[in-house]
């Protein structure tokens, strides 16, 4: 072995051994739950971001590791753009490909994807139309690796939505963010039986809470409250409070924030059983 040889074997070594060693943390700080495993927040972000090909199998050329390429015909496709679902998908006489609710009339060769909404095409060819609650694509399907320039310009304008979706799932439950105006935020929340948020307060909001379905058990201040289908309770601004569900079936809250400033980032936590407390 030359000592180039040595010296490429030794980085991929070390390389591919800091990428393991960080994941298995992160691993080992898992919490699960029916739906989703999720590793240890703070290590999964320590994890080295490279992709395996440029952490280990570029390298191997040179060097002491062998490395051989063996044909295989199984019809792959990574789907890592839309123009490549278009591609896989069933298509009409004029090559299109439709999922959800979607009307069109004189076009040609388009993907359209509805999520929640009727989507209707006129008379447009080559488009890829995605329809989500959070946002609405509209491409060039030559052009539908460029989506990554959208997701810069997000992330350059502090935008939420590359980030945080209107449905967003937590270790108790679900949140969905149904409407939303200058001064106040509407959330259906579920919350799964025996399960319970965070002990925790707002600086800049106040709350009101009304169950339509299950029951709620309700830390509000120094007041602890058992609330069932039809009843409400206000959660004023600075108010220390918790939600929990006593019960066997999933518990449903509607969620009216009021005041001037709602972002997600306007909560502290005091106790909490997923390790997100703050105090």
């Amino acid at each position: 072995m030359t000592s180039r040889q040595a010296k490429i074997q030794e980085d991929t070594y070390f390389r591919i051994m800091r990428i393991l060693q960080a994941t298995q943390t992160a691993w080992a700080k898992r919490n699960a739950d029916d739906k989703f495993v999720r590793p240890g927040k703070a290590e999964f972000a320590a994890i080295p971001s490279e992709s395996v090909d440029f952490a280990a199998m570029e390298h191997c050329p040179g060097s002491a590791y062998p490395i051989k390429m063996v044909p295989l015909d199984a019809g792959w496709n990574d789907l890592g753009a839309w123009d490549a679902v278009w591609n896989v998908l069933p298509k009409d006489g004029n090559g299109n490909a439709h999922l959800g609710y979607v009307l069109t009339t004189d076009g040609k060769n388009t993907l359209a994807h509805a999520t929640s909404r009727l989507v209707t095409l006129v008379g447009v060819e080559n488009l890829i139309v995605v329809e989500t609650p959070d946002a609405v694509l509209v491409a060039d399907k030559a052009r539908s690796q460029d989506v990554k320039h959208i997701v810069t310009q997000l992330q350059a304008t502090k935008r939420e939505e590359h980030t945080l979706q209107r449905k967003v799932h937590r270790p108790w439950g679900w949140y969905d963010s149904i409407d939303e105006g200058g001064r106040f935020k509407v959330k259906r929340i579920q919350v799964k039986p025996k399960a319970s948020l965070s002990l925790q307060k707002h600086h800049h909001r106040a709350e009101h809470w009304i169950v339509v379905t299950g029951t709620a058990e309700i830390t509000n201040g120094y007041k602890v409250l058992t609330l069932t289908e039809n009843l409400s309770t206000y959660v004023p601004l600075v108010e220390v409070h918790l939600l929990a569900n006593p019960g066997t079936i999933p518990l449903e809250i509607i969620e009216v924030q009021s005041d001037g400033y709602l972002g997600e980032d306007d909560i502290v936590r005091f106790d909490d059983h997923y390790g997100r407390s703050e105090k």
